[in-house]
């Protein structure tokens, strides 16, 4: 990585856009410092993505990772959604609120349609451009091209393009920029450990910034896509955006050093930890939630003939852990007084909390469930 060369700065008159140099060429790895590192994330990787095999109906929990993500990438750029009220609906939610929980759910929908979209279609611009188009749908940023790339100059920071913080490169550059990104995440003639391809596809999208507005949290969505498309992850179960938003300056500033001062290497140990921290997170996670569900089952066989019906709603609670009795009636198909009471069996055993404080049309939420998240 000695003679990386990110990009030139190039004057545009009264303010300088940056050229990021191509990525599709052969590249050369000498630091022992990061392939150590790279062989701590292959590792760990790996065993989190046995969970992928080895946990029944692990598509149950999926949601919940995918949840998290969306509140966390979206808290980066200033949403205050948390994770209880993003399973919350809409009317439920407070009006002040509700912009953000949009932005949220679009979010939800742009990663679970992205990687539906996979088993179709690899890793693409298209399949960018989709995932934007669904990431400003109705909200702020709705007329800005969702899911066209700019054709005008963007920037970042400052109260206008000539004090800005970073100016990405001109618009007419774009589409040459990410064809040759696509390019280099298909190529397999040079050779290059797939964890840093990803971290460079992700600074490398986060410099071009191709799109007006949605640009961070589709390049942070891109991370995923990446390794579940390469098959390094079976189930879309790591995300980084919390990582990321745990060390928001050094994130922004490892991805400018790359820019000014030609310093890739940093980056790479940066987005590396974030794999190991993330992954063993994410073991650590799936580890309590099987012993969480083994213990809610064991109480619940004591339930008699009410069983049935409890492990019902705990298979939906594990997708989605806020309820209310009229959802137990919809799922269940029991009559509201025995889901009042099957709500009360959850709450005496601790697995459902009230969290609206209302005498009427409570809600309840999975509340140790949420907590491992």
């Amino acid at each position: 990585m000695k003679d990386f060369h990110s990009g030139t700065y190039v004057s545009q008159g009264y303010y300088k856009s940056f050229q990021p140099s191509i990525l599709n060429r052969p590249w050369f790895l000498n630091d022992m410092e990061i392939q150590h590192l790279l062989s701590k994330a292959d590792r760990q990787l790996g065993r989190l993505d046995m969970y992928s095999e080895y946990i029944p109906n692990i598509d149950l929990f999926i949601s919940m990772h995918v949840a998290k993500e969306a509140t966390q990438s979206s808290k980066i750029e200033g949403t205050q959604t948390n994770i209880e009220e993003a399973f919350l609906d809409k009317e439920d939610v407070a009006i002040e609120k509700r912009n953000d929980w949009e932005e949220v759910h679009n979010y939800i929908d742009a990663i679970n349609g992205a990687i539906a979209q996979l088993d179709k279609s690899p890793f693409s611009s298209r399949l960018i451009k989709q995932a934007h188009h669904i990431l400003l749908r109705g909200v702020r940023g709705e007329h800005k091209l969702p899911g066209e790339f700019r054709t005008s100059q963007n920037w970042i920071g400052g109260a206008s393009i000539a004090d800005a913080t970073f100016v990405p490169p001109v618009h007419h550059s774009v589409n040459e920029l990410m064809s040759d990104l696509e390019q280099f995440a298909h190529n397999d003639d040079y050779f290059m450990p797939e964890l840093l391809k990803v971290a460079l596809i992700h600074y490398q999208f986060e410099t071009i910034r191709p799109f007006l507005d949605g640009n961070g949290r589709v390049g942070r969505l891109l991370i995923t896509l990446y390794l579940v498309d390469k098959g390094i992850l079976k189930k879309p179960i790591l995300y980084l955006s919390d990582f990321f938003e745990r060390n928001r300056f050094l994130y922004y500033d490892n991805l400018m050093r790359v820019r000014t001062h030609h310093d890739l290497t940093q980056w790479f140990k940066f987005f590396l930890v974030g794999i190991i921290e993330t992954a063993k997170k994410g073991i650590t996670t799936f580890d309590a939630i099987l012993k969480l569900k083994r213990d809610i089952e064991a109480e619940i066989q004591t339930k008699g003939t009410r069983s049935h019906h409890l492990l019902t709603v705990m298979n939906y609670l594990y997708q989605r852990p806020i309820i209310e009795a009229s959802k137990i009636v919809e799922i269940t198909g029991v009559s509201a007084p025995t889901a009042y009471r099957l709500v009360d069996e959850l709450v005496g055993a601790g697995v459902l909390k009230e969290i609206t404080g209302g005498k009427r049309g409570k809600i309840y939420g999975f509340d140790k469930y949420i907590s491992l998240f």
